[in-house]
Parts: structure tokens; C-alpha cells; sequence
């Protein structure tokens, strides 16, 4: 179980050369995601999702607060944590000058997976990513598409208990985002915990047992998506989306 207790993270804003201002990009945010969950982050551009998720991932420090997983923190585990999970972000970058099967095999060497069982491992994610026309090009030629299905990939070769997946369907066209998002429900469907980020309401909707809606760094509601489209009185996510933030907003 991941539990997140009241994190906080404050950066600094340059306004000037000689002004600056304090900001939290998470203002104490606290929720628990359980195996067998699939638990949306949703938020305009700028909320803090991003942020929260490197946090959870431990790859940022909350400035108050911490991040619990399977009972244990960050200060003390930071390793044996991470081997159990897998962070994928939309500007994810790999390596341009491996194939994508070289990467999955540098990666299996990383995880320390058996050098007879990566080789499995890598054919049926072939198969299942469709990789096959592309997987022993150079990623640097890759599509935008093609590159985040290795990244996809690349998460799930070490086969962790939890993924945290910001914009996992990015750049992808509606049949390989179906091929993705159907991954994410198998896996769920084998007990792992899956947070997600998307800016794709429907795909939320169809997707999550619960949605964390967040806005200017915090959280404003927590339910499942017929829960909070109920309480809106509305009949989808994007439109109970917009009505709990307020509406929509000029990005500044």
C-alpha cells in the first residue's frame, strides 16, 4: 500500500532578478492507494501532479510530510522501494543510441533479472506492445509513439507492484492507447497498484476506481468517478471536473 501523509513541496519563484516568492506545488496532500487499484490524478496544467508523483516515486523530497510504502519510508529503504516500482513520465527520455531491444536488455541487467529469463520476458512484450517492426531500430528514430511504448516496456520488465504512470497514453493513437490502457487493467486484474496521471478524462473514467482531483496544489476531492459525477449532478468526469475546479481558466 502507498500512503501519502501530508506532503507539502515548496519551490521558488523568480519573479525578478531581485524578486522571488515561495510557492507549494503540493499543500498537504494525504491519500492511500491499495493493491488491485487503478487511482487517477487529474488536474489542469500547473496543479502539482507531476510534482506529487516524482515525490511518491522518490525521486523529488517532500519539503514536509512523507511518502509510505508497504510500511516502509524512503529514509531508511530507498532502494529495496524503488525495485518494486515503476515511474514513467511523458518527457521520459531514453537512450537514442541503443535499440529498444538493447535497452531492455541493459535494463534486465539492471534489475538483475536472470539472463535466461529476460530474453522471454522481452519477446512477450514485443508481442503484447506490438514492437516488432521497430525494436531493433535506433530510438533516436523513433516516433513519439513508438518511443513510449519502450518506455512502457522498459516499466514493466522488472514486473513491480506498483506503477506510477504520468501521461502514460501521450503521443499514442487511439488503437495503441486502447493496447496500453489495456495493460494497465490486466495489471490491475494481478493485484498491482497503479497511480495515473491523464489529462484524457474518458479514459479515467473507464479506467479508475478512484480519481484525486487536484487544483493550485491541492487536493479537492477524492471519490470514485460515479461518486463524483452523483455529487456534481453531472453525467461525466470532464464535466464534474470542470464544475468542481470552478470552471475554466485562464492559464497564466
Amino acid at each position: 500500500m502507498i500512503e501519502v501523509k501530508n506532503v507539502s513541496k515548496e519551490f521558488t519563484k523568480y519573479i525578478n532578478k531581485k524578486e522571488k516568492i515561495q510557492f507549494l506545488a503540493n499543500d498537504d496532500i494525504t491519500f492511500t492507494a491499495k493493491e488491485g487499484e487503478i487511482l487517477g490524478i487529474l488536474g489542469p496544467n500547473g496543479a502539482g501532479k507531476t510534482t506529487l508523483l516524482r515525490i511518491i516515486a522518490g525521486i523529488m523530497k517532500p519539503t514536509k510530510g512523507n511518502v509510505i510504502i508497504d510500511n516502509l519510508s524512503y529514509d531508511d529503504n530507498d532502494i529495496k522501494i524503488k525495485k518494486e516500482i515503476a515511474f514513467l513520465s511523458g518527457n521520459t527520455k531514453l537512450y537514442k543510441d541503443l535499440s529498444g531491444y538493447e535497452l531492455l536488455k541493459m535494463c534486465g541487467e539492471y534489475y538483475h533479472i536472470d539472463k535466461n529469463e529476460v530474453d522471454n520476458i522481452i519477446d512477450k512484450m514485443i508481442k503484447e506492445f506490438k514492437l516488432e517492426s521497430f525494436i531493433h531500430q535506433r530510438i533516436g528514430t523513433l516516433s513519439t509513439g513508438q518511443n513510449q511504448r519502450i518506455a512502457i516496456a522498459r516499466c514493466h520488465l522488472h514486473n513491480p507492484k506498483y506503477y506510477i504512470l504520468d501521461e502514460a497514453t501521450s503521443g499514442l493513437d487511439t488503437i495503441l492507447s486502447q493496447i496500453v490502457l489495456d495493460f494497465i487493467k490486466s495489471e490491475k486484474a494481478n493485484g498491482k497498484c497503479i497511480l495515473y496521471s491523464t489529462h484524457y478524462m474518458e479514459e479515467a473514467e473507464n479506467i479508475c476506481d478512484r480519481v484525486i482531483i487536484i487544483n493550485k496544489g491541492k487536493v479537492i476531492k477524492i471519490d470514485s468517478p460515479d461518486n463524483i459525477k452523483k455529487e456534481t449532478k453531472t453525467t461525466n468526469l470532464r464535466d464534474a471536473f470542470f464544475k468542481l475546479i470552478g470552471g475554466i481558466e485562464d492559464e497564466k
